[in-house]
This record gives structure tokens, sequence and C-alpha cells, in this order.
């Protein structure tokens, strides 16, 4: 799981991930009440996001739940004091769930006064809150996200790591072509080449099938036209990280 860190970024900048991510969770209607082309967020009443849920029932009958989102961005824990502004405004308007997303965490004495509100409220919404560790579960296979935002340190796939796959589909792709060649000579669609060579790809063959092995498991690697163009896909996409144009599928 890649660890986050938001030490370098301001306020408006962690509303922003947030945002994003409230977008990558599959949530609509996301509104990031910004409210100025600025660099900065003016005072936000206590809800830096509004957002809807798509909640599905057990007869996939489907219905929107309101999410108010107000984001802290603290070097220390977040004081109770900092709770007050989402929680009036959720009262006043009752959204289904109030989300606090806190950079870092909720100190305990905020942790002890949600509690506290719960019971002697009973408010008509949820309270919830995302902390550090929740954002990184939330976030951990979203790495365009992280990295648009600069806040992982994972590192991207060596090059030792990259040709790894490539040769391996590489190997892939050049033995079922071969195979399909050996299929349209013996119907007559193609003629072999030279003995020498012939004997040279039926060797390269049987080294790939041990390789992979052998050559039943090379066969049922992909079952159908999409199987196939999903592997040649990937080839193109690797050889383009290597520094090859589109669609370079030579093997």
């Amino acid at each position: 799981m890649p660890k986050l860190t938001f030490t370098h970024i301001n306020d408006t900048q962690f509303e922003e991930f947030a945002f994003d991510l409230l977008h990558e969770l599959k949530f609509v209607n996301v509104d990031w009440r910004k409210g100025t082309p600025m660099a900065s967020s003016p005072a936000d009443k206590g809800r830096d996001i509004v957002a809807d849920q798509i909640v599905k029932d057990i007869d996939e009958a489907t219905a929107l739940e309101k999410w108010f989102v107000d984001c802290k961005h603290f070097k220390r824990a977040v004081p109770p004091t900092e709770l007050h502004n989402l929680l009036a405004w959720a009262e006043a308007e009752r959204p289904d769930v109030a989300l606090f997303v806190v950079s870092g965490y909720l100190s305990n004495p905020a942790k002890d006064y949600i509690e506290t509100y719960k019971r002697n409220n009973r408010p008509a919404f949820k309270i919830k809150y995302w902390e550090l560790p929740q954002l990184e579960r939330l976030a951990k296979k979203k790495m365009t996200l992280l990295r648009k935002h600069g806040v992982t340190e994972a590192p991207i796939r060596s090059i030792k790591q990259i040709l790894i796959p490539e040769e391996e589909f590489m190997d892939r792709i050049w033995y079922d072509r071969k195979l399909s060649y050996i299929a349209a000579i013996k119907r007559g669609a193609a003629k072999p080449s030279t003995p020498e060579i012939m004997k040279g790809m039926r060797s390269s063959m049987k080294r790939v099938e041990q390789k992979y092995g052998g050559k039943r498991a090379l066969m049922n690697y992909y079952k159908d036209d999409f199987g196939w163009g999903m592997m040649n896909g990937k080839l193109s996409a690797l050889r383009w990280i290597l520094g090859d144009d589109w669609d370079v599928l030579d093997t």
C-alpha cells in the first residue's frame, strides 16, 4: 500500500485531492465549493465539497445519498473546535452523511467530541471521518491520482521490471504467430521456408514451450480475440514506455 504525504501541499490543494478522490470512488454530482478561480479557497462555511453517492438496494433500486465533506489539512491533530461548522451546516441542511477528510488525524478529544455529539443529539445524518490510514487504503490502487497530486513516494517500476513482461509477451505473440504459420503451410496457404530456417524455428518454439509450461499452456493463455488484442496492447504499451513508437509489435 503506497504511503501518502501531504506536508508539501496547501489547504486548497488538499481539497482538490479530496475532490478527485471522490470522483475516483464513483461519487456523482461532486461540487467543490471553492467559489473562485484564485489559488486559495474562500471561507466554505463548513462544507468544502458536496457530493452524492449512488446506493443500490437489494432489489436493485438505486437512490442518492447526499454527503457534506469538510477537508482538514493540519500539521497537528485536528482539535474539536474545527468540527463545529460542518456539524452546524449538517443540522441545518440534513445531508445523509457528514464527512471529515483529514490529511493526518483527529485528536482524541475531537473523536470524543463526535461520540458525545452523536449520543446527545442523535443526528439524522451519519458522521464519518477519513484519516490518513483510510485515505491510503481508499487510494491504494489509484496511482494516477496519487502521482497527479504528488502525494506518494511509491516508485515507478524500474526498466528491469518492465523488460520482464515485455519479453514474455513478445515470446507468446511470436509463438502464436509461428503456430499460425505452420497451420497455413499445412492447408496450403503458405510456403515453408528453407529447411534450415524451419529447423531453427521449431527449435526456438521448443525453448519457448519449456519456458512457459508447455504447448498446451501457451495455447490456453488467451481464450478469444479480445484476449489476443489485450496481449498485443500490453506489448505495445510496454514498448512505448521503453521508447518505441506506439503499435510496435515486431517479434
